[in-house]
């Protein structure tokens, strides 16, 4: 099952971290960022979750609230937060029930093997429950900025021109005594 952008996000009910269950119509009303990523303590997983970690006091100002999903257990899911000391909700979903809502649970390959794993997509659900968008190719140390979008690009850009600008040091003129000794 593909789902795609204007379709209503499936619902489904897990558990969190701590054992309690999280059901996506508890979040009616919220913006939602359901991020799908293969496995807690791993690389690429840590620099996407540290990220999202970094900015989700941006992410709730503009009113997000974040749910990490994999197949890892609760167990391992406490130790993912105390060791990265994550601020949201990590959900364990051990028999693929909501991967496979989200088609996330997919064929892959390396080296010429292939075998079943997660896909790292990132689904952002309105309030409505209606999903405004799927991030599909996820820069795991920039995810925040792939999911604001235009906002923080914004004023990424705006940053960085000036710190350039700030970099560069001033041209001065020669004095005239410097323009003298040249001669």
């Amino acid at each position: 099952m593909t789902l795609s952008t204007g379709t209503k996000a499936p619902d489904f009910t897990t558990k969190d971290q701590d054992g309690s269950e999280v059901k996506l119509t508890d979040f009616k009303g919220k913006k939602v960022v359901l991020y799908f990523y293969p496995k807690d303590m791993t690389s690429g997983c840590t620099a996407e979750a540290c990220n999202l970690r970094d900015n989700y006091k941006l992410l709730q100002k503009q009113g997000y609230e974040v749910l990490g999903v994999s197949r890892d257990d609760e167990k391992m899911h406490r130790k993912f937060i105390e060791k990265e000391k994550l601020p949201f909700r990590l959900l364990a979903d051990t028999d693929l029930t909501v991967h496979k809502k989200y088609g996330t649970w997919i064929e892959k390959s390396m080296y010429g093997r292939k075998y079943m794993g997660t896909a790292r997509v990132t689904f952002i659900i309105n309030e409505a429950g209606v999903i405004e968008e799927v991030i599909g190719k996820v820069d795991t140390r920039n995810h925040t900025a792939q999911i604001l979008g235009k906002t923080i690009a914004t004023k990424v850009k705006k940053t960085v021109k000036g710190a350039k600008s700030a970099a560069k040091p001033a041209k001065k003129k020669p004095s005239k005594k410097a323009a003298k000794k040249k001669k």
